[in-house]
């Protein structure tokens, strides 16, 4: 049934068609018109105000990242729309699904320096999926259609649809419609393709199965432990892939790369079968690409085609859909057999574990208690950097959409963001943000969100007084120059929280703070642990930069 609506109520209208249940923003002039028609919806759509347009972004990415669905953001224009560019940059690198809505000037105004005025669209060209400027009201439905269609279609990303504000105005004829199916992409794959890697599989002897986030995004994870039962391989993973492969499976290796396990990396160089499913190979994973694999013949199932041959040479490249193409292999590939290899591979599980100093409160002591308090049956959210490393390390993920952090930008500030997106779609999951001193401060103001929004977050800060990461390299590789990395402010994070409506404890032993978390998860409150660390705390495992995984070296071996 037609009926005559502003372009506003035209966007609400179609955000409810595609399922939205919630929106992360901020108002402003130019987007008004959108939030008095969101007024009058606000039973059916729960809009979470944040405290900046980056927490928004942020947020969303949690969201779509915990729930598979799309996540949604709102801002206005000119500086509003500008602070969610890291939020859109930080989903496009690791192909996550959301819809940013901004606004802009009206059409007469365009191009004249107005008030508030911003090319948005030609600002995250290069970030966004795609992106749009609505400048007919007669376009808007469509658009919008249009940009949940694309955000899931294929390689999943951020699209940005920037709509002008007497388009928000005016009125238009609308008519609802159902979504549009979103299908796997099928079609490319090639059947001669998947003949060679059957091949190549029968003749392997020592195989390996490499897993990325692609594995996730298909919701290919039982298709994953099918193939790999099939196969009879270890396993390894990327930061992206973590969880969808069981992390205490004997088979499983750990991650790989720069601060992979031993095993992985020795492993990795010493099969003659790399498969490759749902990963793009970042210069993280690989090393030194000369180097890589350099005993094996490697087998790439990816569904975009840019990734083939991209950063590794591959032989044999399979293009589609990952669920697809493993249903497709599992119906065919016959049960193989390497026990002399898997008993290889654990020999160097055993040689190799991951350790840490037991002594005093250290970061991975801290994960390890987190995964044990919570069964491993957590979200866990993180910032970027040495906390990051040791969330992948010591907490074994059973299932994906359990870690969600930023891979492929990097992005500090993150985590907060992302971790009040995951508790809104998982309300029934504890959910903890685990974030360095440093990366806090990027974005604390979004405590504030937590607690007038009543979403209760762990917040795990792992204070060690210095930007971690960055100091770990400057040991290693710049001579001891200390260079801004350490942290001399008199920042109190337990204040902070408190003073914002939170609560909170400074623990300085593993004892306290195995008792501030059960009491944080017993809390219905934001409650921010401040984990007091040693300046010097390094991850191990490491590669050097541009180094090759096969001289993956550890404390011991310096």
């Amino acid at each position: 049934m037609k009926q005559i609506l502003s372009g506003s109520e035209i966007v609400i209208e179609c955000l409810k068609e595609q399922g939205v249940d919630t929106i992360f923003g901020y108002p402003g002039g130019t987007i008004l018109n959108i939030y008095d028609a969101l007024y009058k919806h606000s039973d059916e759509i729960r809009h979470i105000l944040t405290s900046h347009e980056q927490g928004a972004a942020h947020a969303a990415d949690g969201y779509a990242r915990a729930t598979g669905k799309v996540g949604v953001c709102f801002a206005t224009s000119g500086p509003g729309a500008t602070n969610l560019v890291t939020g859109i940059a930080t989903a496009h690198m690791d192909s996550i699904p959301i819809i940013a809505i901004t606004c802009n000037v009206g059409v007469s105004l365009l191009g004249k320096d107005s008030f508030q005025e911003i090319d948005i669209k030609g600002v995250t060209m290069p970030i966004t999926k795609h992106n749009f400027i609505v400048k007919d009201i007669d376009n808007l439905a469509d658009t919008i259609r249009h940009a949940f269609r694309i955000a899931q279609t294929g390689r999943k990303g951020p699209v940005l649809v920037d709509i002008t504000k007497d388009v928000t105005a005016a009125t238009a004829y609308y008519e609802s419609k159902e979504p549009a199916k979103i299908y796997p992409i099928s079609e490319t794959i090639q059947e001669s393709k998947i003949k060679e890697a059957l091949d190549a599989i029968d003749a392997a002897e020592k195989p390996f199965v490499l897993l990325g986030g692609g594995c996730t995004l298909a919701n290919a994870s039982q298709e994953v432990r099918e193939f790999v039962g099939l196969l009879d391989a270890p396993v390894c993973d990327t930061l992206m892939g973590k969880g969808v492969y069981p992390g205490n499976a004997d088979n499983y290796t750990g991650m790989l790369g720069m601060h992979g396990t031993k095993t992985s990396n020795y492993g990795v160089s010493e099969c003659d079968l790399l498969v490759a499913i749902g990963c793009r190979f970042s210069d993280r994973v690989y090393g030194n690409a000369d180097t890589f694999a350099s005993n094996a013949k490697i087998i790439q199932i990816d569904i975009d085609s840019a990734e083939m041959n991209k950063n590794i040479m591959i032989d044999i490249g399979i293009i589609g859909d990952v669920k697809a193409v493993l249903t497709m292999m599992n119906k065919r590939l016959k049960q193989q057999s390497h026990k002399d290899w898997l008993d290889h591979i654990k020999e160097l599980k055993q040689k190799y574990p991951l350790t840490y100093h037991q002594d005093k409160l250290a970061g991975p002591a801290i994960v390890e208690k987190i995964d044990e308090l919570t069964g491993g049956e957590a979200v866990i959210c993180t910032e970027v950097g040495q906390h990051q490393m040791w969330a992948a390390q010591f907490y074994h993920y059973p299932e994906p959409r359990r870690l969600l952090t930023s891979g492929g930008l990097g992005t500090m500030g993150y985590g907060l963001g992302a971790s009040l997106g995951a508790k809104v779609g998982c309300p029934d999951k504890v959910v903890v943000n685990i974030a360095g001193d440093g990366c806090l401060r990027m974005n604390l103001q979004e405590i504030a969100t937590a607690t007038r929004s009543e979403i209760p977050v762990i917040e795990v800060v792992i204070n060690n007084h210095v930007l971690g990461m960055v100091r770990q390299w400057q040991t290693l590789f710049y001579g001891e120059r200390y260079s801004h990395t350490t942290l001399r402010d008199k920042v109190d994070f337990v204040k902070v929280s408190e003073a914002m409506g939170g609560r909170g404890k400074r623990v300085t032993t593993i004892q306290e703070f195995e008792e501030a978390f059960r009491e944080a998860m017993e809390s219905k409150d934001f409650y921010l642990i401040d984990c007091m660390i040693d300046s010097d705390e390094k991850v191990w495992p490491m590669v050097a930069p541009g180094g090759s995984i096969a001289e993956a070296f550890a404390e011991e071996d310096l």
